[in-house]
């Protein structure tokens, strides 16, 4: 602190020159830390402001990947339920698959009883009549050959329910009938 009772009892100007030095020297230092004090508040509002900005941006960044989470969790959720619905459809159709499968072999057994019963009792489709029965209505060589082609794409071994059986049946009436023609 300035000590003015000092510099007014001063008596010499050599002591007035110095204390004037002085007092310009802590003018100016003053002066100093008071331009330096307001650039640090300056920088400190300026820091202030861009760490609000920054935290402005990191809030928005945030509720963007909050939205998107939220979005991306109903969507999942939905694919799921859509999984699950397509899932319970499969699964509806392989078991009326397998209830049809096991209905196709239920009648395919019942008909070979039959067959078997029909064949034992005489009165059966055997070989002949088989042949006669699938080329009843050929009158010409071209729909015998026509018809065999037809049977052949239906009843070979190598198709899903081909009958090999059938398919040797098919074979000789129609070399037969061909020799006939």
């Amino acid at each position: 602190m300035i000590d003015w009772e000092e510099i007014i009892k001063a008596e010499s100007v050599e002591e007035l020159k110095s204390a004037k030095l002085w007092l310009f020297q802590e003018n100016m230092r003053l002066e100093n830390e008071r331009r330096a004090l307001e650039k640090e508040q300056k920088d400190l509002a300026e820091s202030k402001d861009s760490f609000l900005k920054e935290r402005v941006r990191f809030r928005d960044e945030l509720e963007e990947l909050n939205r998107r989470t939220v979005q991306e969790r109903k969507r999942l959720r939905e694919e799921n339920l859509f999984f699950d619905k397509k899932m319970a459809i499969l699964q509806d159709g392989f078991r009326h698959l397998e209830e049809d499968r096991k209905s196709f072999e239920q009648k395919k057994k019942d008909w070979a009883e039959e067959q078997n019963a029909l064949s034992q009792k005489g009165t059966g489709t055997d070989g002949g009549n088989i042949g006669e029965i699938l080329f009843r209505s050929v009158s010409n060589p071209l729909g015998l050959k026509k018809r065999y082609k037809d049977l052949v794409k239906i009843f070979h071994p190598d198709n899903l329910f081909g009958d090999e059986e059938l398919s040797q049946l098919i074979n000789k009436e129609f070399q037969k009938r061909r020799k006939e023609e």
